[in-house]
């Protein structure tokens, strides 16, 4: 969700949040996401100029005994939560890229069969953007009810709507799950951080 022309972070997810109420949706307490990236240790890629992958390690409060690690355009694996332990003791294949953690918490909002949660990406301590998360309970195959999730999404983002997620496309009849949801904020948070990239690269030099 873009930032509202002329307001804030927090000003905007406020006018979401407001929206959402107007419509008759209720608070059902918060939620966080959060991602922290891993990079191939040096030591692993050996002289042939291999190029180092990254790992994201991510964890989502609507499942706290769960740990999630995807691999950019590869799997997903889902583990419990002493995952991030093993991954301490994984450091020679696998180290943590500095300032690398970003994540986004808000509230959740019950309306009738949909979850929606309103969130402000962050990274350090700088807000980066905002995350709308849908979720249509009696629904188990998202391209079922993409045309009334988009209708829902319509009542409240208005113009800015998004397109069908790639997921969809991917497994056009399969089941709906967590790690699916895991992918789009992985997806989410990599565009936030291009963003920011560009941003920093367009600064004068001091």
């Amino acid at each position: 969700m873009p930032v509202a022309e002329g307001k804030s972070v927090q000003q905007t997810v406020e006018l979401l949040t407001r929206k959402l109420e107007m419509l008759g949706a209720e608070k059902q307490g918060t939620f966080c996401v959060d991602c922290e990236t891993y990079h191939t240790a040096a030591s692993t890629l050996g002289s042939q100029g291999q190029a180092g992958k990254l790992m994201y390690v991510m964890h989502n409060s609507e499942y706290p005994l769960s740990c999630f690690a995807l691999f950019e355009n590869g799997p997903c694996l889902v583990a419990d939560t002493n995952f991030d332990v093993l991954m301490v003791k994984l450091k020679g294949f696998f180290q943590s890229a500095k300032a690398s953690k970003i994540e986004t918490r808000g509230t959740r909002y019950q309306y009738c069969d949909f979850l929606v949660k309103v969130g402000t990406v962050t990274m350090g301590p700088s807000a980066r953007g905002i995350s709308v998360e849908v979720e249509y309970g009696p629904c188990v195959v998202a391209s079922d009810c993409w045309s009334l999730l988009l209708e829902f999404l319509q009542s409240f983002l208005g113009s800015h709507t998004p397109g069908a997620p790639a997921v969809f496309g991917n497994r056009h009849d399969a089941v709906y799950s967590p790690a699916d949801t895991m992918v789009q904020y992985m997806e989410l948070f990599n565009k936030i951080r291009k963003q920011q990239q560009v941003i920093e690269t367009r600064k004068p030099n001091q």
